[in-house]
Order: structure tokens, then C-alpha cells, then sequence
């Protein structure tokens, strides 16, 4: 499971919104490594379980072919605080680490395979994504 190693801030705070796409000049919205990408169309958190779900989806597909680029990492701190506490007890305890993920992000990149392998990957891989997705090429 994806997680970092050290943080500078053990808790943060929660933005007031998700709203916004991912800017188009960025490398986050374009396929830049590999030749095939997954690019979410929605907005959402994705934890490392999910993250880790689809890259071993992906690499079975792919069956000892292609290389797998993961271009997002979960460094966003969730916390859990628990049933049954009165308030006034503090914040919880760090759950688990999110990535906050924009419409037109590229999350995958997949080289070194036919197309039609590469697009039957990444629908796949999508089953195990909390948002929607679309195949991309470069």
C-alpha cells in the first residue's frame, strides 16, 4: 500500500472543495512516459488501496510485458477519529493517505504494448477507480 515515509505535517487541514480541472499546460494532463494513459473525467480521493487494486490489475493483463507508471502518489493525510467520542477530544488519528485527483489527470501510463492490450488494461484497471475514466493515447 502506497503511504509516504515521512511527512512534514502529520495532520492537515481539509480543503473547502474539489472543484477545478487539471490545467491542460501541466504534465498531469498529458501521457508523457509511456504511450497509453488512464485520465480520470471526474474529481475525487484516491486512496493507495485503490492506487495498489489497479496496478495489480494492470499488471497481469500486461503478463511479464510493457512497463507501468504510477504518476500519483497519496501524501494527503485522512484522519479517523471514532465512534462514541465527545467532542472537544481533539482530532483523530491519521486513517490512512489520500491523493485528491482532478478531471483530467493522468493517473497510469502503460508502454511497450499493442493498443487493443493497453485498452482492455486500463478499462479494467478502472473497475477498481473511485472516479471515471477514459483511455488515452499520446
Amino acid at each position: 500500500m502506497l503511504a509516504p515515509k515521512k511527512v512534514k505535517h502529520r495532520k492537515w487541514h481539509k480543503r473547502a472543495g474539489n472543484a477545478g480541472k487539471a490545467k491542460q499546460a501541466s504534465t498531469k494532463s498529458r501521457v508523457s512516459f509511456g504511450s497509453f494513459g488512464m485520465m480520470a473525467t471526474t474529481a475525487s480521493w484516491i486512496d493507495g488501496r485503490q492506487i495498489e487494486a489497479a496496478r495489480r490489475v494492470i499488471t497481469r493483463k500486461l503478463q511479464k510485458g510493457g512497463k507501468i507508471w504510477i504518476r500519483i502518489f497519496p501524501d494527503k493525510p485522512v484522519t479517523f477519529h471514532g465512534n462514541e467520542n465527545t467532542m472537544g477530544s481533539g482530532k483523530g488519528a491519521v486513517d490512512h493517505y489520500v491523493v485528491s485527483v482532478k478531471p483530467g489527470n493522468v493517473l497510469f501510463e502503460i508502454d511497450g504494448v499493442e493498443e487493443d492490450l493497453a485498452k482492455e488494461a486500463i478499462v479494467s484497471a478502472g473497475h477498481k477507480m473511485p472516479v471515471k475514466i477514459k483511455f488515452v493515447k499520446k
